[in-house]
């Protein structure tokens, strides 16, 4: 019959102990990946405001992919986050929808978005006619790293007609918004 040394027993401390370890470098690795996802691949937002109805509304969650933007260029008709200092020196982040490209023409005449002196063939976010204006009164013809935005609540918005926006700059388009968690009843990929 055979009998086990000694040194073949592991103590139940020296175990204990060996487990708290292995657990401890897992969560270590759990959080070093979530922090990885976070910085390079998509993190949660919440919407603040009206300013994307009905596409979007208040205390919606979303999840804001950064990775697509690293590899490939924003187009017509991304919804955007991209910083907006506001008037106190404080960060805040604005959500909305790329309607001008780089290098295009952009105004609003009559209530209507003109695309090199073409009316927006499909803008079906902002259906109601736009009552101001503002920057794109005059065309706005964009630099080659510069978007025109506006919220798909037209009236409610503020964007790039507006100088506390403006042309949105490449560099500053943190991500693309994908997918709504919250609530359950949107819960699906957004357009």
């Amino acid at each position: 019959m055979y009998r086990k040394k000694a040194d073949e027993y592991i103590s139940i401390p020296k175990r204990l102990f060996s487990n708290v370890v292995l657990l401890a470098l897992c969560v270590f690795i759990a959080f070093g990946a979530a922090h990885l996802f976070i910085d390079n691949v998509a993190f949660q937002s919440t919407v603040e405001g009206t300013s994307m109805l009905p596409t979007l509304e208040n205390d919606d969650s979303l999840i804001i992919d950064k990775f697509s933007y690293a590899i490939g260029s924003p187009k017509r008709y991304d919804i955007v986050v991209f910083p907006v200092k506001e008037e106190k020196g404080k960060q805040d982040y604005f959500i909305k929808r790329i309607i001008a490209l780089p290098g295009e023409t952009v105004s609003i005449d009559d209530g209507r978005v003109y695309i090199n002196g073409t009316p927006l063939k499909s803008d079906k976010y902002g259906k109601e006619s736009i009552k101001d204006a503002g920057l794109a009164s005059v065309p706005q013809t964009l630099a080659q790293d510069e978007y025109f935005v506006l919220g798909d609540n037209r009236n409610m918005s503020t964007d790039s007609r507006n100088e506390i926006v403006g042309l949105v700059k490449r560099k500053d388009i943190v991500g693309k918004a994908v997918f709504r968690i919250l609530p359950f009843g949107e819960f699906g990929g957004l357009n």
